[in-house]
Parts: structure tokens; sequence; C-alpha cells
């Protein structure tokens, strides 16, 4: 049986790719538990500086498999998916998702649970909750108005409208979008950036960033001085490496 979420590991980075292609990569119980099982082996490897999720084929994933839904899916316990996603969300280590076509509801409640999203050209996004008398349960109610703003995402909730690639990048849920045809080669560049930069600083970042959200500036200018990590194992390393270059 072919995988359901494949891991590709590059140079001191992965690629989880969401493997359903036939489907069009709806989201099922059995590709959760392969994600939730990829996820938490990246936990502890620090050979991986950066992941990208992406889907293959056609899309990223038309979202939650209704068939699933209308028969009633056996999950571990309540809250399961969510909590799937919010250990894909704390992993310590930069998560893209990578969204090319389609990125509906449920596939866009993974995507919003990366650090960030880039899109190509033609992806389309939307959240249909409301189109199939449905409440979101694995985060959309948190994170699109955490990533838009309030009133966008109620917009976004309330019509089911679906929204391009540069729509998205307008109202801040894709940072950019480039064209299909180089979106491989985006990823790759992205991904070496990221990796080319400390392990340490990126996990830091993450936890002071997620620790202070929604905090008032002067409680989170407080715990930044406080409970920041201050300086990482190979600090001295990049600036002597700098320095020998720069000589």
């Amino acid at each position: 049986m072919d995988e359901l979420v494949t891991r590709d590991d590059r140079k001191g980075w992965t690629l989880l790719t969401l493997n359903r292609p036939d489907k069009l990569n709806a989201l099922t119980v059995a590709m959760f538990a392969e994600l939730r099982a990829h996820v938490l082996a990246l936990q502890e490897d620090d050979s991986v500086g950066c992941v990208v999720l992406r889907g293959a084929g056609r899309c990223f994933s038309a979202g939650h498999d209704l068939s699933d839904i209308a028969t009633g899916e056996s999950v571990p316990s309540r809250g399961w998916h969510s909590e799937t996603l919010r250990l894909l969300e704390k992993l310590p280590k930069p998560v893209v998702a990578a969204v090319h076509g389609h990125c509906y509801t449920g596939a866009l409640e993974v995507a919003l649970a990366a650090d960030f999203i880039i899109a190509a050209d033609d992806a389309r996004f939307g959240d249909t909750h409301a189109k199939w008398a449905l409440t979101p349960v694995w985060g959309m109610s948190q994170r699109l108005p955490r990533r838009v703003g309030a009133a966008t995402a109620k917009r976004l909730m309330f019509t089911a409208d679906m929204i391009d690639a540069g729509e998205a990048v307008r109202i801040g849920l894709a940072e950019y979008a480039v064209p299909l045809a180089s979106f491989d080669a985006e990823i790759e560049a992205l991904a070496t950036r990221v990796v080319a930069n400390s392990l340490f600083s990126h996990a830091a970042n993450k936890r002071l960033l997620d620790a202070t959200d929604g905090r008032p500036l002067d409680a989170g200018l407080q715990w930044e001085v406080m409970e920041g990590e201050g300086r990482g194992p190979d600090m001295q390393e990049r600036i002597a490496a700098f320095a020998a270059r720069k000589g």
C-alpha cells in the first residue's frame, strides 16, 4: 500500500507530501495518522532544519474527505486532528506550507498550522464549513483570524468564497506567490535559505513568538528580555566563519 504522507529528506530539510493524488489528497484519519507519525519523528531530528508540506499531483488538498465525515470517522480521541496540527505547528523548526491548486476547508486548516504559506499562482483557497452546515474543529476559527484579521476571516467563513493566490497574498493568508512552473525551484531555494541559518535561533524564535502571541506589548518585551534564550551553541562558529570570509 502506498504511503499517504511521504517523507523526502533533502540537504538539511525535509519535504512531506500529502500523497493521495487520485482523490485530490482529500484528508482522512489514516492520512492524519501518517502525518502525525512524521511530525513526532521530526521533533527530535536535529539534522532537519526546515520542513515543507505540500501535496502530490494536481493540488495541495481538496480538504476533508466528505465520505469519511458522512460515514462517521473513528478517531483515537476527541480533538485528535487539532492536536496533530498543533504538534506540527510547534515543531522546533520552520514549517512552510507550499500550496498549489486546491486548498479548501480542512486543507486550509492544515496549511495554517505551518509557520507561513507560499503559493503557486494556480492556488485557490476557501473555507466551506458553512456550505456543509459544519463548524471548524481543526483550528480554523483560531488561526485564520490571527493570520488575516477577524473581519476578513468572517468574510471568508460566512461566504465560503474561493480566493485565488493573488487575493491570498493581498490579505496576508499567503506570504507570496510564484508561477507554477517555477514552484519546485522556489521551494528548494526557500528551504535552502532557511537551513543556512541557525537551527537554535529558529527553534528559540518560534518559542518566543508562540509564548508572546496576543500579549500586551510591554509584557511581550519583558518576556523577550527575561525568557529569551540568548546565544546559541553555534554562535562563535558562525561569527568566526563570517570573519574568515570578510578577511
